[in-house]
């Protein structure tokens, strides 16, 4: 896989991430499962957010300062 194709990936991993919860918050909107279930997908973008973007991040961030030295 070409390092390019990572960040296309990511994007998509993000776009997909938005999508689900967008659905799963129309879809739940007006039932009493609503109030349940937010917690679950907010906790879920937190965790991905932790997880995945602030590593990368933080590796991008490297990788750039390596090429501007």
């Amino acid at each position: 896989m070409k390092k390019n194709n990572v960040g296309y990936l990511i994007i998509a991993s993000a776009i997909i991430w938005g999508l689900v919860i967008v659905g799963c918050a129309l879809k739940l909107r007006g039932t009493p499962y609503y109030e349940e279930i937010s917690p679950v997908l907010i906790g879920g973008v937190i965790t991905h957010m932790l997880l995945i973007w602030a590593p990368l991040g933080i590796q991008l961030r490297k990788k750039k300062e390596d090429k501007s030295e």
